[in-house]
């Protein structure tokens, strides 16, 4: 069946369990990683380019410093520990991320910028259970390379067998690879850890909030959920039901965030990236979530409605001020 080169919003419904895990998504014939032999470092290149984003460096970082841009600032309790962003072609959830990561770079600029940022993905196509931790050195977008944080990346995964070093689940998987060129733009240089979650297993999640929680004791590190909420034909239905997750989300109600997710009705395309975050926001002393912006595919795309709507928000969690 063929797919379009950007956004869910005209699939069938049919593939509406696309974004479960184990979703049977078929998806073209992977870049793989490169080997550098020169300078002996695992280089991963990212393979979206061209279809989720721009493959034009110019044209790609003029698109995200205008999403970023044009979000409205906000005024921040505390350095950000966790972000939601959603994954969707950039033509159309680009300017919903612009908000997250203007908020970012904002916080960053006001003296916060983290040590490492650990971005979370799902996995649409179906990987292995547990946690794919990116295995590589650096990381390729059309911006050019970014550094992996190797010793974070592995020990996050040292006496865990719920987290693994493996880069299979990251090829051809966009979820957590487009948030990469945001980051870039927003934090410069910013060494990452990039993580595809591959079930829905409590023990998966417990072990990921044990490993944050044990390298925030040694670095700062910010938690990038990728996520897209509700698809559905039903404009209302999926702003009204996006309306409940985003609350659940600003209010850190994580049991009963789980307890609207089911694969039927998945209200985030990435609940295990999300109610990760939330589970390390809570860690960090975080009370509440910030709700920066929410649209949906029918409000900017009318002639979806009745067809396919996909819902995005951006939201913010920010931990307690750091004494002066």
């Amino acid at each position: 069946m063929p797919r379009p080169p950007q956004h869910y919003a005209v699939l069938p419904v049919a593939l509406m369990l696309a974004c479960s895990v184990g979703g049977a998504e078929a998806d073209e014939s992977p870049r793989e990683a490169i080997m550098n032999p020169k300078a002996e470092q695992r280089v991963h290149v990212t393979q979206g380019y061209g279809r989720w984003f721009p493959s034009d460096p110019t044209d790609l970082r003029r698109q995200i410093n205008g999403y970023i841009n044009a979000a409205d600032g906000v005024m921040l309790s505390g350095p950000i520990v966790a972000a939601i962003a959603p994954h969707a072609g950039y033509a159309y959830s680009g300017p919903v991320a612009g908000h997250t990561f203007r908020a970012i770079r904002d916080s960053a600029r006001g003296g916060h910028t983290p040590d490492t940022v650990v971005v979370l993905g799902l996995s649409h196509r179906g990987s292995p259970p547990g946690v794919a931790l990116l295995d590589a050195d650096l990381i390729r977008s059309p911006l050019g390379a970014v550094p992996i944080d190797r010793d974070t990346t592995t020990r996050m995964a040292e006496g865990r067998d719920r987290l693994h070093l493996d880069s299979a689940p990251h090829r051809g998987e966009h979820s957590a690879e487009n948030e990469i060129p945001f980051l870039q733009v927003a934090l410069p240089d910013t060494p990452l850890v990039v993580g595809i979650i591959g079930d829905h297993d409590p023990r998966t999640l417990k072990q990921l909030g044990e490993a944050l929680k044990a390298i925030a004791t040694t670095r700062s590190i910010l938690v990038v959920a990728s996520t897209d909420l509700l698809h559905d034909a039903d404009y209302d239905k999926v702003t009204r039901t996006d309306k409940g997750t985003l609350k659940h989300i600003a209010a850190l109600d994580i049991p009963a965030l789980a307890g609207s997710w089911d694969y039927r009705h998945q209200v985030c395309c990435g609940i295990g990236p999300v109610l990760a975050s939330m589970t390390y926001a809570r860690a960090q002393g975080c009370t509440e979530g910030i709700l920066l912006h929410y649209r949906n595919s029918g409000d900017d795309h009318p002639a979806s409605r009745g067809e396919w709507v996909v819902g995005y928000g951006a939201v913010v969690f920010c931990g307690p001020r750091p004494p002066s």
